[in-house]
């Protein structure tokens, strides 16, 4: 019995064509056999297993970036409790002292500081803020002594950082290197280059994803259920956060190590780097001079500035709110050649960050900038990080930290769960689902796969730890790839002799 015999003997009997059949026009088209596919049709996979592997790798970082910027979003509200004793005074009074006599006051609470800067009062019932240098202090630190404007009495003092309080200053190091200095900044970097990648293509799988009603793009499909009502979830939390993510991870960027060092050349050449009210002194050292020249040592092992013409701290502030600066002061201390540098702080919505310089011999401003001369990329990056700080929109924009923290939070336990119910049930009783099949990349067309590699490369090499990360995971992926490929060349010994028993049994059948 030939091949062909054994091939027709399959085929049903009954093969014949009813007579009133239509007949199939030979002059018409074949449809092709492969249809095009489309760009996003060839794109999808590949999008989905960089998500898959980036949403489970780097998913434990984004849940302990979130749960930690969730509690510095919360400590706004949170200082102001805590610290109402040296925030806040016990009685409102009809007139404040000079700001004279409260850094006096605060000079002698605290006689081993060097007064660096004061905050006057912002608020009636605010106290005045007097910064100082002090010996012990770790780097960045600041001894902040708080002054009752009124009576001059000192409220108490506290360790800060900028102006920071030492509740929001942990917390916000906790949250930025997990209290582990520079070895923790690794994992915040990590987290932040990585999350705009997971957001954006979350965002793209949710939005190509076939759907029956248009509603279910923008809110959870209740009435489904399993996996199908996480991943609902999933998608719709996901699409409304997608643009807060995406600004925090690209504002997260501008403080991290390496990232943060490629952004700020790239802003300088661009024009936009911030710029800063010039305090030097006609006459005087300039910046590369050393400031601390001519000073002397007390007792105490404390440096003394040299006597010399000084208006002091009041007529100061008077002048710079004669040339407009009005809102929430800083006051910086006039160093070697230097006069005092008066700044607006006030970084909510509108803000007033105008800044003037004064010579402390006369009281003329010296110096003038105002935010509105700001170059523009300079403007939308102090609004980013003001906003990504909490500071933009005041309690509003804390209340939307804290949300995008919690969405986070959530997204992650979502993907998880998607993860575990996918498992495969029957095989083996603890599984995991399976990752998208290797070899998308394979299925996009070359004109738009080396464009896709190109700008990898680039954003890889401009953000050092996504770009590692990736390799680092391409390297895996082409291990357990190899380990797959050499388990199905060489098939198990119980397998390979159950094959060899059947062609055995095959031969020595009787042929037909």
């Amino acid at each position: 019995m030939s091949v062909e015999d054994i091939r027709d003997a399959r085929v049903p009997a009954d093969t014949s064509v009813p007579a009133d059949a239509p007949q199939p026009d030979p002059t018409a088209a074949r449809p092709p056999e492969v249809r095009r596919r489309g760009t996003w049709a060839a794109l999808r996979p590949l999008v989905l297993r960089v998500h898959f592997y980036a949403g489970l790798l780097i998913a434990p970082l984004l849940f302990v970036a979130a749960a930690t910027g969730l509690m510095y979003a919360l400590s706004f509200q949170a200082e102001k409790i805590v610290y109402s004793e040296e925030l806040t005074v016990a009685h409102v009074g009809e007139r404040a002292l000079p700001l004279g006599d409260q850094v006096a006051a605060a000079r002698e609470a605290a006689p081993r500081g060097d007064v660096t800067a004061v905050w006057p009062a912002p608020e009636a019932d605010a106290t005045t803020r007097v910064v100082m240098k002090n010996p012990g202090l770790a780097d960045g630190e600041t001894l902040t002594v708080f002054v009752d404007p009124y009576t001059a009495d000192v409220r108490g003092q506290l360790t800060t950082t900028g102006d920071a309080l030492p509740l929001r200053s942990w917390l916000s190091a906790f949250h930025s290197n997990l209290q582990l200095g520079e070895v923790g900044r690794g994992y915040s970097e990590l987290a932040a280059s990585w999350l705009w990648v997971v957001a954006l293509g979350g965002l793209a799988l949710w939005i190509g994803r076939a759907r029956k009603r248009r509603a279910e793009l923008v809110l959870p499909d209740r009435a489904a259920s399993g996996r199908r009502r996480t991943l609902s979830w999933h998608g719709a939390v996901g699409l409304w956060a997608a643009a807060g993510l995406v600004a925090l991870s690209a504002t997260g960027l501008t403080w991290s190590k390496y990232a943060g060092e490629n952004i700020g050349q790239l802003q300088d050449r661009l024009g936009g780097a911030t710029p800063s009210v010039s305090a030097a002194l006609k006459g005087g050292a300039d910046g590369g001079g050393d400031e601390h020249a001519n000073h002397t040592i007390d007792a105490n092992g404390q440096m003394v500035m040299p006597v010399g013409p000084d208006v002091g701290i009041d007529r100061a502030v008077e002048a710079a709110r004669a040339a407009g600066v009005t809102e929430q002061l800083q006051v910086t201390m006039p160093a070697q050649g230097k006069g005092y540098v008066v700044k607006e702080r006030d970084r909510t919505v509108p803000v007033h960050l105008d800044a003037v310089s004064v010579d402390p011999a006369d009281g003329a401003v010296i110096d003038e900038l105002r935010f509105s001369d700001y170059p523009l990329l300079a403007k939308l990056t102090r609004f980013g990080i003001d906003g990504h700080m909490g500071l933009l929109f005041g309690p509003v924009n804390q209340l939307a930290l804290a949300a995008l923290a919690l969405a986070v939070m959530f997204l992650v336990f979502w993907g998880y769960r998607m993860w575990w119910l996918r498992r495969p049930t029957k095989d083996r009783t603890l599984s995991v689902g399976r990752a998208q099949p290797r070899g998308a990349w394979r299925k996009a067309p070359v004109t738009l796969l080396l464009p896709l590699v190109a700008a990898t490369a680039l954003v890889g090499w401009f953000v050092p730890l996504l770009g590692i990360s990736l390799l680092c995971f391409l390297a895996v992926d082409m291990v357990l790839g190899a380990v797959a490929r050499r388990g199905r060349s060489h098939p198990p010994v119980q397998a390979q002799e159950a094959q060899e028993a059947q062609a055995k049994a095959e031969a020595e059948a009787p042929s037909a």
